[in-house]
């Protein structure tokens, strides 16, 4: 049994042109898109897996030291300047688990630059 193709993903794959479901500022940005054919031709459209970055890739600018019922999004918000951004502390941790992060006051946090860019601390 034949898929259909949309013409326009078609004309893209032939390109460098990538569709990317997903804002720059996203943890999944630039994961490529794969499909699975299911019995009866059916494609189902997945991202593919990604792995946290080592946390040695991380250059730290400052620290935050965790207070009784603070969240990570709040503290995304007041050094990277946008809640969603909570993930890039997460990664810098190497934990999955934002409530990890935030679960025990006292905890240091890194406060650092995107994984592998390297400079001088603002």
């Amino acid at each position: 049994m034949s898929t259909q193709v949309d013409p326009v993903q078609a004309m893209l794959a032939q390109t460098s042109l990538q569709n990317n479901l997903f804002t720059p500022t996203s943890r999944y940005y630039g994961l490529p898109i794969e499909q699975l054919e299911l019995a009866g031709g059916t494609l189902v459209s997945y991202i593919s897996r990604r792995f946290l970055p080592a946390p040695e890739n991380f250059q730290t600018l400052q620290l935050h030291t965790v207070t009784q019922g603070e969240r990570l999004d709040n503290i995304a918000a007041t050094y990277l300047g946008d809640p969603t951004l909570y993930w890039r502390i997460c990664d810098a941790s190497g934990t999955m688990r934002p409530g990890d992060l935030t679960d025990v006051p006292g905890q240091t946090l890194r406060i650092t630059l995107p994984s592998g860019i390297t400079g001088n601390a603002l």
